[in-house]
């Protein structure tokens, strides 16, 4: 093992694909000249040149479809947005063409592209710049939602992403670009749809993904004190989902806990819930409770953000309610 950024992690991904498979290039704003708004293509454009790390004018509906039409005829776009807030501008291309262009076509184009960038809030940044979409792009059928937590998944899950015949949104964070974690050396893939437990446990399910499951890390770690076991599920992959595995450990704890950074009405939450009431609803020894950011656009001020996002202590909160412990 070594250990890595979730930048470097995803640098180095992208980099080994496009070492294996010459079709494969990156596009977006600043990620050649710049090494990514982020650094997390540093040092491609000196290794790939300008043919393959592309810096783009700000026009995300325009190098969108370009990514799309390049994809129809033979390549593997990389396609990163500064941030998923800047898709919506070039959100036609991904729903109305990648998604659906296998479909329409009578199965004579697919589409193998990958949308990628970060999501979610970053601090102050304000509603526009501080919006959750995995909902959104996991209920359109044609898409693929990935939502990796650590810079080990990252990696494995991109490159899968990027070998993969269909388009797929892969989602990141600002806050998480500088964590560091253990990552394998050498080759390995992450298949796509395959969620991960991340911590054992015998009392409650704890469901989440993306950086927002650090908190249900705080929380387990405080509960453990208190004698109770939290088992925590990484999603991972928004769509396809792992039902099997959020089926199989509620089985075992009886009560479960989700938590999701996203506006409470229609999320990825509601979406597990129905499944879990629909085939395991004779295992569940309580409610659900899902946890999400408060149904209003995101804040500046650093008091409301604070208070507009689930944290830890809203966990332990709910992890008791379901063990009837408030």
């Amino acid at each position: 093992m070594k250990t890595l950024q979730f930048r470097e992690a995803i640098a180095e991904a992208m980099s080994e694909e496009m070492r294996r498979d010459d079709t494969i290039y990156l596009m977006g704003e600043e990620v050649a000249e710049y090494n990514g708004a982020y650094k997390a293509s540093k040092g491609m454009l000196d290794e790939f040149g300008p043919e393959r790390v592309i810096d783009t004018p700000i026009s995300e509906l325009g190098f969108a479809g370009i990514g799309v039409g390049s994809a129809m005829n033979g390549n593997r776009p990389i396609i990163e947005f500064m941030t998923f807030n800047f898709s919506l501008v070039g959100i036609d291309q991904i729903i109305n063409n990648a998604a659906k262009i296998r479909q329409m076509s009578g199965g004579q184009f697919n589409c193998p592209i990958v949308f990628r960038g970060p999501t979610a809030s970053a601090g102050q940044l304000a509603a526009t710049h501080s919006q959750a979409f995995e909902s959104w792009y996991a209920n359109t059928p044609g898409l693929k939602v990935v939502v990796p937590s650590n810079p080990a998944d990252a990696k494995g899950l991109l490159k899968s992403a990027i070998r993969d015949d269909d388009p797929v949104i892969f989602m990141e964070s600002e806050q998480m670009y500088g964590d560091k974690g253990e990552v394998p050396e050498g080759e390995y893939t992450i298949p796509l749809g395959v969620a991960d437990i991340k911590r054992e446990g015998t009392d409650v399910t704890i469901v989440s993904f993306g950086k927002i499951i650090k908190e249900a890390y705080k929380a387990a770690d405080e509960l453990e004190k208190d004698g109770i076991s939290c088992e925590i599920i990484d999603l991972r992959t928004v769509r396809p989902m792992d039902h099997e595995t959020i089926l199989a450990s509620v089985k075992k704890t009886n009560r479960m806990v989700i938590l999701e950074e996203a506006w409470p009405f229609g999320n990825v939450a509601t979406e597990i819930i129905y499944h879990v009431q629909d085939k395991a609803f004779d295992y569940l020894d309580a409610p659900i409770v899902k946890l999400n950011t408060a149904d209003t656009p995101a804040p500046y001020s650093p008091v409301l953000l604070a208070e507009w996002l689930p944290n830890h202590e809203d966990v332990i909160k709910a992890v008791k309610k379901v063990l009837y412990k408030l």
